[in-house]
């Protein structure tokens, strides 16, 4: 999920073309041949997917989530930029998303379909470059060119060329710089941010823009009296070290300076773990109701584990009581197993341990960690 980008359409615009020109002058007025890191974002990839599926919805409000019933427990998948125009966000439940916009076309998720087309992008960008996949529609790109610019409108035109698909990439001399433009050229553009422009663009902006900064970090920074990024990367390291440890206080800092790594890494994503989760249409309120649905899900994780050809070594239960309160808990197995009746045992153990009586249930996960590959 991208950061939070600037708050307001004119201020996005307005910083666009300014820096637009600015790396005009640094990139091609120098000539220099560099090493450059360019986020790749396909602009709401699932709702441009659907509309290239039936082209009459193209200019419509359009939202895909759950089975596309608001009357179910859903949540928002994508929504396209008209229904954005009307609050419509991710992970918003579908029924209110749909009271947001009572004029949108609202559509079930279709994951096979947006998986073929986002194996097509990528294989188009593995054609122009080095290629690290963050997801179905995002990814770093490594190229080294002295107009990275120009490189980047040469993958907007490539990938159109071949999914009619647009994107918005932001080029950056480290993934958190490249990561963090991309917002700014939403949609369809282009932008850079470098060490040169990083606190003039970026300086001024709360912390919660930063790629990796949520709003529970976002609040330990501010009460700390930490509420820009251009604080935060001027933040004495003691103070971020004292709140948030030796490891995570350091590179809480290294964001607000927009470092990390310069290179990308093409090594294919492996899974740490498997898990499914299922949002339930009415609450579950019995004991024997809870346990049946725990045995279940287990059983289709020793399904995926046993594919992957990793044993589990962790099981995690995610509970989501009613109205909207979730938890999770976790139980190291006594041995890595791929045993059927040993996993789904342990879940329900886990389930009858930890689940609160009497508290009506609405979701329920169940996530096995698996030993790492060799």
């Amino acid at each position: 999920m991208l950061p939070a980008g600037p708050s307001g359409r004119g201020r996005v615009e307005t910083a666009r073309r300014w820096d637009t020109a600015r790396v005009d002058v640094i990139s091609r007025g120098s000539a220099k041949v560099a090493d450059w890191v360019l986020h790749f974002d396909l602009d709401q990839f699932i709702a441009a997917v659907e509309v290239l599926r039936r082209p009459e919805l193209a200019g419509l409000p359009v939202i895909v989530g759950g089975q596309g019933d608001p009357t179910q427990r859903a949540v928002v998948s994508t929504a396209s930029y008209e229904a954005r125009e009307f609050g419509v966000r991710s992970g918003m439940p579908l029924r209110i998303a749909a009271r947001k916009c009572p004029e949108a076309v609202l559509l079930p998720v279709d994951a096979p379909v947006y998986l073929a087309a986002s194996d097509q992008v990528m294989a188009t960008l593995r054609e122009l470059a080095v290629v690290e996949v963050l997801g179905w529609d995002e990814a770093f790109l490594g190229v080294r060119t002295d107009d990275p610019v120009g490189f980047a409108r040469r993958v907007q035109a490539a990938v159109l060329a071949a999914t009619q698909l647009h994107c918005s990439i932001g080029i950056g001399d480290t993934t958190v710089r490249a990561k963090n433009a991309t917002d700014f050229g939403k949609p369809r553009g282009v932008f850079e941010l470098t060490a040169a422009n990083w606190l003039e663009v970026m300086g001024p902006r709360p912390t919660r823009a930063l790629w990796g900064v949520g709003s529970k970090v976002s609040g330990r920074l501010a009460a700390l009296g930490i509420e820009t990024v251009e604080q935060l990367a001027s933040a004495p390291a003691e103070t971020l070290t004292g709140e948030f440890g030796p490891r995570m206080g350091p590179w809480y800092g290294d964001l607000g300076r927009g470092q990390g790594r310069v290179s990308v890494d093409p090594t294919p994503w492996v899974p740490r773990g498997h898990g499914h989760e299922t949002t339930f249409q009415q609450d579950l309120t019995t004991r024997d109701q809870i346990l049946a649905a725990v045995a279940e899900l287990a059983d289709q994780v020793v399904d995926d584990i046993t594919a992957q050809g990793r044993p589990a070594m962790r099981l995690r239960l995610k509970i989501r009581y009613a109205p909207f309160f979730t938890v999770t808990r976790s139980r190291k197995l006594p041995a890595a197993t791929s045993d059927r009746e040993a996993i789904v045992a342990a879940a329900l153990a886990l389930a009858d341990d930890r689940i609160e009586p009497d508290r009506p249930i609405r979701l329920l996960g169940v996530h096995a960690e698996m030993t790492p590959p060799a």
